[in-house]
């Protein structure tokens, strides 16, 4: 019996793009179609469609600026929409997609504050449309094996975790190249990064935050910080600059295949630079945080996250009432959209370490992964593009999942701003799950 394909179309023809159209186009064609492409860039979504003929053989498919989004779905009849695109309109293609009759799986973070959060909740409680947030972290083999250790009870009630994620030079800087270094953008890396983060943690103790406090400043990048270490040579970007040439900060796309037609060649439609100066002006996101949240099971975190590191990856430690597990997993360093996407947080270092309260230390085997975010992403796309299966697990996330780890970061946003701890029942009403 032949099933008839689900449909897609796509809005946000950027970097995390490709993860999606080119699984639907290369391994999951029998299962699904993709219908359209949506993006206020043309030469974005001409490149789009490049790359699916020229390394899928797939056909081209129709695209649509920005203001045709509502035409699209009229026209191409989507069951689902994609949407990858900068994290402020991601409310917004959300919403509309919904009241228009189609399920969402959107990239995290799925919004950047507690209004436009509000807005998605209404929306999904007025249509009874589905969305699925893409937390590709939660399929990667190491932190599936974290949650299968603290579900089996190994350390027994987690009672406290300490959480240090570290970015470095590299992928850190990224952020305060690109769109991400306004605020009003991403939500700060609070949001759009520690997402990941927080989304992690309310997935391995299997609860959600209660009160958040936080602490956060702008201390490496940026000029001032720049001028005070002595720096004397400024720019605005990185193209056509004699001084980008000496900074090893510097992003050369005209260097790179990927940047260059995805971004330099694309400037003349929106005027957006993919390699601005993380030494420059107008960063209004921090690069320092230190984060302290109590759960509704009153375990404790304390979070921090710095983006200016020497390696990658990240070190988290949970006391329990039987022991201690003690995890470091070391992440390839990389740059967004500059390459093959299986380098993006491809693992090469991992260890995983019980410490049993009456009895020797000992080291748990996990099985390898493989490709972008340690062997995730494969797994994320094969439970997004087939029948779901009951998994013991739980990790497809839905808009409830999304909305609990933006709140840890728009809650300490707010706690940064006013001195003070934020109660995250405060931010905003559940419609359909109490939490």
């Amino acid at each position: 019996m032949c099933m008839s394909k689900k449909r897609y179309a796509l809005v946000g023809a950027g970097g995390r793009a490709n993860l999606f159209y080119s699984a639907i186009a290369e391994s999951f064609n029998e299962t699904a179609e993709l219908v359209a492409f949506c993006d206020i860039n043309q030469t974005r979504m001409d490149y789009a469609n490049r790359m699916l003929a020229q390394n899928y053989d797939y056909s081209e498919v129709p695209t649509y600026k920005s203001n045709e989004f509502e035409q699209m779905i009229r026209e191409r009849k989507p069951d689902c929409v994609i949407v990858t695109t900068i994290d402020r309109t991601h409310h917004d293609y959300i919403i509309r997609a919904m009241e228009l009759g189609c399920d969402i799986i959107t990239e995290k973070p799925m919004t950047v504050d507690a209004e436009k959060c509000q807005e998605i909740l209404d929306a999904v409680n007025r249509t009874g449309r589905s969305i699925r947030v893409t937390f590709n972290y939660r399929y990667a083999p190491h932190n599936m094996k974290i949650k299968e250790l603290l579900m089996d009870g190994v350390i027994g009630e987690v009672f406290s975790v300490n959480f240090e994620w570290l970015l470095n030079t590299s992928h850190g800087a990224d952020y305060f190249r690109r769109w991400h270094r306004d605020k009003r953008n991403s939500g700060g890396l609070l949001v759009h990064k520690s997402t990941h983060h927080f989304d992690l943690v309310n997935f391995w103790l299997g609860t959600s935050p209660q009160t958040v406090y936080a602490l956060g400043d702008l201390r490496f990048y940026g000029r001032e910080n720049a001028e005070k270490r002595g720096v004397t040579q400024f720019y605005q970007r990185s193209y056509g600059s004699e001084a980008a040439k000496q900074d090893p900060f510097a992003l050369h796309m005209s260097e790179n295949v990927y940047l260059k037609e995805m971004y330099l060649e694309a400037e003349h439609e929106d005027g957006y630079q993919r390699d601005q100066s993380v030494f420059g002006d107008g960063i209004s996101i921090e690069d320092t945080m230190g984060v302290m949240v109590k759960y509704n099971n009153k375990a404790i975190l304390n979070y921090s996250l710095n983006a200016y590191m020497p390696w990658e990856g990240y070190i988290v430690v949970f006391n329990g009432s039987k022991g201690r597990l003690e995890v470091k997993i070391t992440e390839q360093s990389y740059i967004n959209s500059g390459g093959d996407k299986e380098d993006e947080g491809a693992l090469i270092g991992k260890r995983i370490m019980v410490h049993p309260m009456f009895d020797a230390p000992y080291e748990v085997e996990v099985a390898e992964g493989h490709g972008g975010h340690g062997g995730g992403d494969e797994l994320l796309l094969y439970d997004i593009f087939n029948e779901q299966t009951e998994d013991r697990f739980g990790r497809a996330a839905s808009h409830i999942d999304g909305a609990m780890s933006i709140l840890t970061g728009i809650a300490a946003n707010k706690s940064i701003n006013t001195g003070l701890p934020v109660h995250v029942a405060d931010l905003v009403k559940f419609w359909d799950e109490k939490k």
